[in-house]
């Protein structure tokens, strides 16, 4: 397609980490901080159990969410505004702050996450772009629930399907898409599809999603005196919890739940780590639903940011552990 860009490999996926500090019930149950970061000004890495990790940036409990936003996440922006795609996802057993981390609390300008600034630096951006430039941006929001996509802004639309364009491209056929002039129109959409996902109880977390929710930006402009197109998306993803089944109190229905998620990560993880190798031939897109919607923005065109998130409490370090081997890979 016009405008969409090749760009070189080892850019395109950077893996950061987020702790969050202890949480009422962890401390609560006694729960020790098992993490240790370096003691000089190193922010790639850390330790838990005498196992290093490393990774692009470590985020301590107390980065701020603009520390997070502006050193994972704002690169993207004009990346997607010069024609690139992308794809920031949040990855981390139920309650390590994947939530708090992506979106946070929207219009509050010290707690708002990655999504609602993106959304203003996106904006800003615009505003201050040369009169003969048109711009169309459009946003869809759904999630992947029991490996079913469901429109979240239009609920009758309960098992959409992915298609493939004419040049091959995944997407998402009769997926309900919101043209969108300013951010409080976008911030709108959020609310509404919020509002129907599917949420479960589960002992880590009451509120805890079962779903993956994909919200997509879709960005189109136009050069009015030489015809110049570029075309950006922008995946924003929430991902389920990762967090193992025994630990959850998952039965019957909620068990099922659990088993799609995994199997869900695990593809993603496969896809992840064939990129990441550059040497793999085939990357196994079609092994879930989310890998193929997510195709054209982790291949080729791409930048991704994989935000790990973690609780430093002893009570999931077993969790965290894995949760850290999967954004090592």
């Amino acid at each position: 397609m016009s405008g969409v860009r090749e760009i070189p490999a080892e850019d395109s996926i950077k893996v950061v980490c987020r702790f969050r500090p202890l949480n009422d019930s962890e401390e609560l149950a006694g729960s020790k901080f098992v993490v240790k970061f370096p003691s000089g000004p190193e922010e790639n890495c850390l330790s838990i159990g005498g196992k290093v990790y490393l990774f692009d940036k470590v985020f301590k409990p107390n980065a701020t969410q603009e520390k997070v936003y502006n050193e994972a996440a704002k690169s993207i922006v004009s990346d997607v505004l010069a024609g690139y795609n992308g794809t920031i996802f949040a990855y981390g057993q139920t309650s390590s702050g994947k939530t708090h981390t992506m979106e946070g609390v929207i219009g509050d300008p010290a707690k708002q996450g990655i999504i609602p600034r993106i959304v203003n630096d996106i904006f800003n951006h615009i505003y201050t772009m040369e009169m003969n430039i048109e711009f169309h941006i459009k946003v869809s929001y759904y999630e992947i629930y029991m490996d079913k996509i469901r429109d979240l802004l239009d609920v009758s639309k309960v098992n959409l399907s992915v298609h493939e364009d004419k040049n091959r491209v995944p997407y998402v056929k009769g997926a309900s898409e919101r043209f969108v002039s300013s951010p409080e129109e976008v911030f709108e959409v959020i609310e509404e599809g919020k509002s129907n996902r599917h949420i479960a109880v589960t002992n880590m977390n009451e509120h805890s999603s079962r779903s993956h929710s994909v919200f997509l930006i879709n960005v189109k402009q136009e050069n009015m005196e030489n015809e110049k197109k570029l075309s950006g998306k922008l995946y924003l993803v929430d991902l389920a919890g990762s967090e193992k089944v025994s630990k959850t109190g998952a039965e019957g229905t909620v068990l099922d739940e659990a088993k799609n998620i995994n199997k869900s990560l695990s593809a993603l993880g496969n896809v992840i780590s064939a990129l990441a190798d550059g040497n793999k031939t085939h990357i196994p897109y079609r092994d879930s639903k989310l890998t193929r919607i997510l195709q054209e923005s982790l291949g080729g065109n791409a930048r991704t940011t994989i935000v790990i998130c973690c609780s430093p409490a002893s009570f999931n370090e077993s969790e965290t552990k894995s949760t850290l081997d999967f954004g090592r890979r």
